[in-house]
Parts: C-alpha cells; structure tokens; sequence
C-alpha cells in the first residue's frame, strides 16, 4: 500500500478496505457509463421515428455524438488533473444522466442534432475522467486492474438491452424510459462519489528559476501520441465488429438475419469475457504481450471469419475477434496514465479521443470500400491494423518515472 493512500484512509479504516471501495466505486462508473450508453442505443429506432427523420440522416446526426465526445474528452481531460477525479467524476455522470433525456425529447433532425452533441459531450467527460480515476486506482493496487473495468462498461451494456427491452416492450415513451434512467442514474453517481479518491493536495512549489513566472505549457510527449495512433487502429477494428459484423453474414454467406445478428454476439461476449481474463494475463506477462498476442490473435480470427465460406466457422472468427481485442484498449489507457501521473488525465484524453475516432472512422471507411471490393476483403483492412499493433507492441515496455502495475507484487 502506497503512502497517499495510507494518508488517504479514513481514522480506524483499514487502507485495504479503502482502496477496495474505491475500485468498487470505479467499476460503479464504468458500469453506469455502460448502461447510459446502451440505453440510447435501444432507444435509437423510437427516437428516429418520433424525429420523422430518414436513416441517413441518423447516419450524420450521429456524427454529431462522436463529436461532441471527441470534445468533451479533450477537455476533462486536463480538469481531472487539475481538481481530482472525487470532484470531475461524478459531474461528468450527472452530465452525461441528464443528457441521455434530451434526444427522448426531440421532435425534429435539429433538436435531436443538439441533443446528440450534449450527450456525446457528457460521455466523452465520463470517459476520461473514469478512466484517469482507474489509473489511479490501479497505481494503488500495484498490479493490473483495467481491463476488468472495461469489462464492468460492457456488463452495463447488455444490462440496458434488457431493461430497455422491457421498457419498449411495455409501450413507454422514450422520453418516459429515457428519463427515468437519467434521475436513477443521477442517484446511483452521488452514491458512489464519496468512495473516489481524494482530490490530490496541492502542487509542488515553484523551482527558483521558475519562481513568479507562468508555469510552461506542457506539450503531449511523442509517446503518447504513439499510443494514441495504436488505440485509434484498435478501436477502429473494434468499430468494424458493431457495425460490419452481422451485415458480413447477411450479405457475404447468405446467412438468415437471426443467424446474422449472432455474429456481433459472439464478438461482444468473446471480448467481455476476455477482459474479464486480460488483467491477470497482463500481470504474468506483461501488457506489451497482451497487445501483441492479442492483437495477433484477432487478426487471425478476423482473417478467418473474413474468407470462410462457413457460416460457422465465420462466427467462431468473429468470437476469437473479440476475444483478441478485449485486452488491448485497455493495456494503452492505462500506459498513457501511467506514463505521468501528474497529467494521468491529460495523456488519457488524447490516447481516448483519437481511439474514438478510430471506432467512428472504421464503420465509415468500410462502407465506401465496398464500391471497390467484397465486404469480406474490405475486412482485410482491420486485420492490417492489428498486424500494426502486434509488430509494436513493444513501445508498452517502456517504462516511465513511476512504478508500472506488474512490475511489483499485488497489494491489497
């Protein structure tokens, strides 16, 4: 257990119990962002008719969420460094429960576009600064706990399918379903907010040659950009399995559309299961090995799915897909934390943000490829990108000033 941490306890708590209810309170976050995010999702067909708006026009106006996220991480990014995640967290929850209600509300192609940049905005902020507080958390742990969050925000996706199912199933109204979601959702942030860990004490005193003088502008390292670059390929493989998957069974091996739909399951459920598995791989072997095995490894399952004339086989690459992936984002997220602790959420929000771009772009770049070539070969471009990611993985060896989880014994 960490100094900080220590101090940080409550007189008479153990600092074990601590340090597990702050990872409890974290997984409380992802989980949350999960189950907004997925709530939207199954609301998207309501929504789109209660607009009268065309499916195309979806297709921008979602242009718009991705936008307003890509924001939003930029700039909380640099508040979590600089007020603490106890502060920046659960108001970027609060943001992102109260957003969710608007696109419920919308009637028209702009009152949703709006709605769509709010609540992209709210998620881009819970995105990073739950992630910088993960960071955090893991430097306490001294052993690798990411990837198990990242498995918590899936959990909190197929959680949203079943209660937004029920609730389309009973004839709520989408503003009805939606904001019930926000004002229990308000109720869970403030519950878990007080288990967060502190907001860090005040910064070093200025060095002599520095004294009275604006503090230098801090440039991102070339590192992190790197990492970035690796997270946008990743994510944009990621990308291509939501939105490519089962339009692959469809339309390549003819398959039936309840068949079809099987194909973003296995994908889905290969990667939460994996990274249910990924933090115990990464503290045996190593985060540089869980990206280059596991990036080969979908590259692998992705190639096979892609050229299989089986509808079986193709399934079980959409599977080894997903499985391969799920360590990955995680292992980059918390390299860019790590590598400076004092701008954990500063590095996240770069590595996050151009990640983000990568899942946007990568349904995007498929669709006009296919003018070109069959679907299936257009999928030859995300295997390129985890072959990319395999050959240099090894920039995760890279060790910076702090102590990186696994390379000590677990605490706590």
């Amino acid at each position: 257990m960490t100094t900080s941490t220590r101090s940080a306890a409550r007189p008479g708590t153990p600092p074990a119990a601590r340090l597990r209810a702050r990872r409890a309170a974290t997984f409380a976050y992802f989980a949350l962002n999960g189950f907004l995010m997925g709530m939207w999702i199954v609301h998207i067909p309501s929504v789109e008719h209660r607009a009268g708006i065309s499916h195309a026009v979806l297709g921008w106006l979602l242009l718009l969420l991705g936008a307003g996220a890509f924001v939003g991480m930029q700039i909380v990014g640099p508040l979590t460094d600089r007020f603490g995640a106890r502060t920046v967290v659960p108001l970027s929850a609060a943001l992102c429960s109260v957003t969710l209600f608007l696109p419920g509300l919308a009637t028209h192609a702009w009152s949703l576009g709006s709605a769509l940049l709010l609540l992209g905005f709210g998620n881009g902020c819970l995105d990073v600064s739950m992630n910088a507080h993960a960071v955090q958390v893991e430097r306490d742990y001294r052993r690798p706990v990411m990837s198990a969050f990242h498995a918590t925000f899936s959990l909190g996706g197929v959680l949203a399918s079943l209660v937004g199912a029920r609730t389309l199933a009973w004839g709520w109204h989408p503003a009805a379903s939606l904001g019930a979601v926000a004002l229990l959702s308000l109720a869970a942030a403030a519950l878990a907010a007080p288990a967060l860990l502190p907001t860090a004490g005040s910064p070093a005193p200025a060095s002599p040659a520095t004294d009275g003088a604006a503090p230098a502008r801090r440039t991102t390292p070339r590192r992190i950009w790197l990492l970035a670059v690796l997270a946008l390929m990743i994510m944009l493989c990621e990308g291509v399995a939501n939105d490519w998957s089962a339009l692959h069974l469809r339309t390549v091996l003819d398959a039936p559309a309840a068949t079809a739909a099987l194909a973003y399951g296995a994908f889905a459920t290969a990667m939460t299961v994996g990274r249910l598995l990924a933090d115990r791989a990464a503290g045996r072997l190593g985060p540089a090995a869980v990206l280059r095995y596991g990036a080969a490894t979908a590259a692998a399952g992705l190639t096979a799915a892609a050229l299989s004339p089986w509808i079986p086989l193709a399934l079980a690459g959409w599977a080894v897909f997903g499985a391969g992936l799920s360590g990955c984002v995680p292992q980059l997220f918390s390299a860019a934390g790590h590598a400076d602790p004092d701008n954990a959420g500063t590095n996240v929000s770069r590595v996050a943000g151009l990640g983000y771009l990568g899942m946007l772009a990568g349904p995007a770049v498929i669709g006009p490829l296919t003018r070109f070539a069959p679907l299936n070969l257009t999928l030859l471009l995300p295997v390129a990108c985890c072959l990319v990611a395999a050959a240099t993985a090894g920039i995760l060896r890279t060790r910076p000033t702090t102590t990186l989880p696994g390379d000590v014994g677990a605490a706590a």
